[in-house]
């Protein structure tokens, strides 16, 4: 794994997401998180899964600079992975938290809203939230199915349509997030709860983690590809490109200077 690093403890296991400082969602990475959840999730000896990122990263979302180089297979073939790694984690059967150590916006939200928990670092400078309105990436019907079955439909509704980013106050507000907590804190947070879950006995947890997630099952498409079809195909639209390409060359001249 070049991406992720696996930590086991008693009972759980920690999915660090390791790329770089800012965690940028690649196809690499989407594949050793799916790799590393489908075999957590067979692994009979790990009751549960905290997912992490990097000190003031949990991950950045989508990295638009690689992404905007694959052609028109490549990036079909992203968006179909990426969908299905959200399936997987939002179907995940065991207990999930995310310990959210920074700035989680667009892809780092999709991944963190599918888990059971999250705890978030205090700081107004981290924002959280399903921004790809205003970042021009066409959201899915599932994403919008998870923000409502944690927010309400009216709240989430609003917030997607502005492509609006959360600080932490406005998350925690929201529902979106459980907690806030200092940064060096916010594993250790993840833990304890984890170890709450560990107390409980396993077979009724897990059965009633499935029945509180059933009508949101219930409205999931389970077509991967299908469920992104429309981001993948608006992805080749040329104004849409044209912002992109400049967002790309903005990024990438300030990595230099």
């Amino acid at each position: 794994m070049e991406n992720i690093n696996l930590i086991k403890k008693e009972g759980y296991a920690i999915v660090q997401m390791n790329r770089g400082k800012v965690n940028a969602i690649n196809r690499q990475m989407v594949l050793e998180l799916q790799k590393t959840f489908e075999s957590l999730a067979l692994d009979s000896d790990t009751k549960g899964v905290i997912l992490t990122g990097q000190p003031n990263y949990f991950s950045a979302g989508l990295d638009l600079i690689e992404l905007f180089q694959y052609d028109k297979e490549e990036i079909t073939e992203f968006f179909s992975a990426f969908g299905s790694l959200y399936l997987q984690l939002v179907q995940f059967k065991k207990p999930f938290i995310s310990a959210i150590t920074g700035h989680s916006p667009a892809g780092g939200t999709v991944l963190a809203v599918t888990s059971d928990n999250r705890y978030m670092a205090q700081g107004e400078k981290y924002v959280i939230g399903l921004n790809e309105v205003a970042v021009n990436i066409q959201i899915s019907q599932n994403l919008t199915e998870i923000y409502a079955f944690w927010m309400g439909d009216g709240l989430s509704s609003r917030y997607i349509l502005e492509g609006k980013l959360l600080n932490g106050g406005e998350a925690l507000a929201a529902g979106l997030v459980d907690e806030l907590v200092p940064l060096e804190n916010v594993l250790d947070r993840a833990e304890k709860k984890m170890r709450h879950y560990l107390k409980a006995d396993q077979e009724i947890l897990l059965n009633t983690k499935a029945k509180l997630r059933k009508h949101l099952w219930d409205k999931l498409d389970l077509d991967a590809e299908n469920s992104l079809r429309e981001a993948s195909e608006l992805w080749w639209k040329p104004e849409i490109r044209a912002k992109m390409k400049a967002y790309v060359e903005s990024f990438s001249s300030k990595k230099k200077s």
